[in-house]
């Protein structure tokens, strides 16, 4: 499978789970050509036209020939330049790897990880919130995330993989998209009247049962377990935590509980005040179901896949 194949699979994937609408997505990938459009010639060179096509600025091929025909990959969570070692030592016993392929988001992914942020705007939407407020809500959230990522080094591991003649991309979106809608179809059709069921309901999916036996399992932060879950809302894509504030309108909307990969501090003891229901289900074993998904469609046309960096493999039909 060429590596170009590989990456068109895990946005198209990706947009098949997406919550928004095709027409909303659609619209997402008009502003940017508008964008585009509006520059001068000299300022095109600088724009990123993979915006173009993909609505997803958290998922890139930061290195490698798109024309490159991989033959297998080693997937993980976080791959930084540990991992990339890790690749080509495996490599040089022979297995036959030929891309990093890695869920969080480097080099361009993650210099642009909050782009991805302000989907959140729609996802409450959804829910009952304005969107007004909602695209007001996440607007200065996602310029603080910009903020904090600027210092980092976001190609240290990209370049670790191009020295050592490795292709590397990142799919961070795309997979927390299929985590979303998978939990949410699963929770809807196993129905749980508590937030105890809810639970040992996220625990029958294999990847939370797995953390679960490894000591970080799905959990419940705010609430009890005997009590009643009401509206049960999952929330899990849209780059990284939005604004602690959202919590009051998604309440007002009538939502009583939260599933998410994970919380801060200041957003449980928010969710205290409003007698909001939070219930974690786990970061690196959300991460791993939503690239599970991804795999499924990439792996079944005979690409050869090695997990490392917390992922598990569970294969579905």
């Amino acid at each position: 499978m060429r590596l170009i194949d590989i990456y068109r699979s895990a946005i198209e994937t990706g947009m098949e789970a997406d919550a928004r609408d095709a027409a909303e997505l659609e619209q997402v990938l008009e502003k940017a050509k508008t964008a585009y459009e509006k520059l001068d010639e000299d300022e095109q060179g600088f724009f990123d036209t993979e915006r173009l096509t993909n609505p997803y600025d958290d998922t890139r091929i930061c290195a490698g020939d798109p024309e490159l025909d991989v033959r297998g990959l080693i997937v993980g969570i976080d791959m930084e330049v540990g991992e990339v070692l890790l690749a080509d030592r495996l490599r040089e016993k022979g297995e036959p790897i030929d891309l990093v392929f890695a869920h969080h988001p480097e080099g361009p992914g993650y210099a642009n990880l909050h782009r991805v942020m302000y989907m959140q705007a729609d996802l409450w939407a959804a829910q009952g919130v304005g969107i007004g407020l909602a695209d007001a809500l996440i607007a200065p959230r996602a310029e603080e995330i910009r903020r904090r990522v600027m210092p980092a080094n976001h190609y240290r591991a990209v370049d670790a993989a191009r020295v050592l003649g490795l292709a590397m991309m990142s799919c961070h979106t795309p997979a927390d998209n299929c985590v979303n809608r998978f939990v949410t179809d699963h929770i809807a059709a196993e129905a749980p009247r508590t937030l105890g069921d809810l639970v040992k309901t996220l625990r029958a999916i294999p990847e939370y049962a797995d953390a679960a036996r490894k000591g970080y399992g799905p959990a419940l932060i705010q609430g009890s377990e005997g009590a009643r879950c009401g509206k049960v809302v999952v929330d899990m894509t849209g780059g990284t935590e939005g604004p602690k504030e959202a919590l009051d309108r998604l309440s007002q909307a009538g939502v009583d509980t939260l599933v998410g990969m994970h919380y801060s501090e200041e957003h449980k003891k928010h969710a205290e005040e409003l007698k909001l229901n939070l219930v974690i289900a786990g970061h690196v074993s959300s991460d791993t179901l939503g690239m599970n998904l991804i795999l499924d469609r990439i792996e079944s046309q005979g690409v050869e896949v090695r997990c490392v960096s917390g992922m598990v493999r569970v294969g579905r039909a």
